[in-house]
């Protein structure tokens, strides 16, 4: 062997090594750093927007209280004046939204402002993380009540329903990256016992109020998505209890309830947007095993059948046999997390194309109010 060779081999050695070195946080914060700063230094100086700003109408609760409408619910034309019809799907543009698109906004900004703060630990970031933080939870004036009685309302038949707590879902990535500045020492300790008093209100709200155990009870993804929220919420509020129930409800109940032995969930299947469900309720259950295989107890196993049988409609969605979705076929797939966890968890790549090759900062109403995870970097 040549002296040339060997430098070359021993360039291709060092060059491997440090390749196998990247760790997944440094692997996703490299192929999304640009768009996090971008899109945290578009929410710096904003004004945090709560639901006090908005008057709902129709709302039969108070100005603090977070309202909104039945997506899939229609004047009906026989009836114009009277009780609203259900066309599943189909959402009502004209239904009160004006909450929930406040609520994530607040998510997006908490969890962008909080990426950028891991990336650079520029303190500006974290400080305009609490301005939000406490406008939302803590000052008097505008912050929303701890409850959700009066979320996916349906005029002329319901004030609200046990359904609308899905609503919050988008508050779990606001839980989490309260967790990250915290730990990093980069919010003040007000305004993380501020928040964690609200959460753990709205929390034994969500487990003893019957609307929350109704939609504990949900077979399908209203439960998956009550379990996701409760364990973000009692993890950022340390309550071991709830934590132990999200756990024995995953593998007690979701996996042998919800998922057929392929791996498909039968019951979004049978929507009219067969395809949106399935990828929605794959999306909240991976968050969800991520969350409760944090101490010491592996949950993917059974997981990795549902990722299994999504992955080839993700890379090739042509091949779905289940029909296109009602509306909005064209705008999925995205990133979706669940194939980031589960590429953290196995480090499979097709996982990890499956994630990377796709929208990370999609624009889209419909897509952000169906996807729970959009900021991976303050999970890893």
């Amino acid at each position: 062997m040549n002296k040339a060779t060997s430098i070359f081999l021993l360039f291709s050695v060092l060059l491997l090594a440090s390749s196998c070195s990247v760790s997944p946080s440094q692997k996703v914060s490299s192929l999304l750093e640009q768009g996090i700063i971008s899109g945290a230094d578009s929410w710096l100086d904003t004004e945090p927007v709560t639901v006090t700003a908005f008057v709902a109408e129709r709302s039969a609760g108070g100005m603090h209280d977070f309202y909104s409408e039945g997506d899939y619910w229609w004047p009906d034309p026989e009836n114009p004046d009277g009780p609203y019809i259900r066309r599943d799907g189909e959402s009502n543009p004209d239904n009160f939204s004006a909450h929930r698109k406040a609520m994530i906004d607040f998510s997006m900004a908490v969890g962008s402002l909080t990426s950028a703060y891991l990336l650079t630990g520029d303190a500006r970031y974290a400080a305009a993380v609490e301005k939000h933080v406490r406008a939302w939870f803590i000052d008097e004036d505008t912050k929303m009540n701890p409850s959700l009685r009066y979320a996916q309302a349906i005029k002329g038949r319901a004030t609200g329903r046990g359904i609308g707590i899905i609503d919050t879902i988008h508050l779990i990535e606001v839980a989490q990256a309260l967790i990250r500045l915290r730990d990093a020492g980069a919010i003040s300790s007000e305004c993380i016992e501020g928040a964690q008093n609200w959460f753990s209100e709205y929390l034994h709200w969500l487990t003893t109020h019957q609307y929350g155990i109704d939609e504990m009870n949900a077979r399908n993804n209203h439960g998956t998505c009550w379990a996701l929220q409760a364990a973000a919420f009692a993890r950022f509020t340390g309550n071991k209890e709830i934590t132990g129930l999200c756990r024995q409800r995953f593998k007690d109940v979701f996996i042998p309830t919800q998922m057929a032995e392929d791996g498909s969930f039968p019951q979004e299947l049978a929507r009219t947007k067969p395809y949106g469900y399935s990828l929605f309720n794959l999306d909240a259950m991976a968050v969800l095993c991520h969350i409760l295989s944090q101490d010491g107890e592996d949950l993917w196993n059974d997981m990795q059948k549902a990722v299994e049988f999504m992955l080839p409609y993700v890379q090739d969605k042509t091949k779905w046999p289940y029909g296109e979705d009602v509306m909005y076929w064209d705008e999925w797939p995205v990133a979706q997390p669940a194939f980031l966890f589960a590429w953290l968890r196995f480090g499979e790549e097709s996982y990890y194309r499956a994630w990377k090759n796709y929208e990370h900062f999609p624009t889209n109403a419909e897509v952000l109010r169906n996807l729970p995870v959009r900021n991976p970097l303050i999970w890893l």
